[in-house]
């Protein structure tokens, strides 16, 4: 499989992230402790497991094709067909109109919001993590540290699920802290 691929993501442990020869993706996941809920619920697993709730709730992701275990490499491994589009920290970087950018932002406030809305508390939430589909909806990417409640999140989730976009500065811009914590103006499917 890793034949003619593209390493898209690597840490000290090796490979992160490949783009195979055919376009699709393959994730690797390494327990980070000896003892960890990952040993019973491996971070691929729950990529997956999340990749399905979220499709359920009409939000754009990756298609799963497998979820593996490779024990040579002690990895656990998803391989999915990205989802196409780019992310908004690409389209940020790319340079963008202000009449776009603005548009942009108003679509990731809505999206965020619906989100919660939904009782999804995603962790990693940031710009480069929001992808914007050639249809112009907004999906989510890098998605295994995510939770789904079953009833909306609370004012306090809301605030704490954005203090880490709060930490990227060249991010800040992008949050309509006020509207996302109060979840006003909500729509189902934002798109741009």
């Amino acid at each position: 499989m890793r034949e003619g691929a593209e390493v898209l993501e690597v840490d000290p442990h090796g490979d992160k992230v490949l783009r195979l020869a055919d376009g699709t993706i393959l994730k690797l996941f390494r327990r980070k402790r000896l003892i960890s809920s990952a040993a019973l619920y491996p971070y691929a697993q729950r990529f997956a497991n999340n990749a399905a709730a979220l499709e359920k709730l009409d939000i754009p992701v990756p298609k799963i094709i497998a979820v593996m275990r490779i024990s040579e490499l002690s990895r656990d491994v998803v391989h999915y067909a990205p989802l196409a589009g780019s992310t908004l920290r690409e389209l940020a970087r790319a340079g963008l109109s202000s009449d776009r950018k603005h548009r942009l932002k108003e679509a990731f406030t809505q999206f965020v919001i619906y989100l919660h809305d939904k009782g999804v508390y995603f962790r990693s939430l940031h710009i480069g993590n929001i992808v914007c589909t050639p249809d112009g909806q907004l999906g989510l990417i890098d998605f295994s540290d995510l939770r789904i409640h079953p009833w909306p999140l609370g004012k306090y989730l809301r605030a704490r699920n954005m203090r880490r976009m709060q930490g990227i500065a060249y991010e800040l811009d992008w949050l309509d802290l006020d509207a996302i914590v109060k979840g006003q103006v909500a729509i189902s499917g934002a798109s741009i």
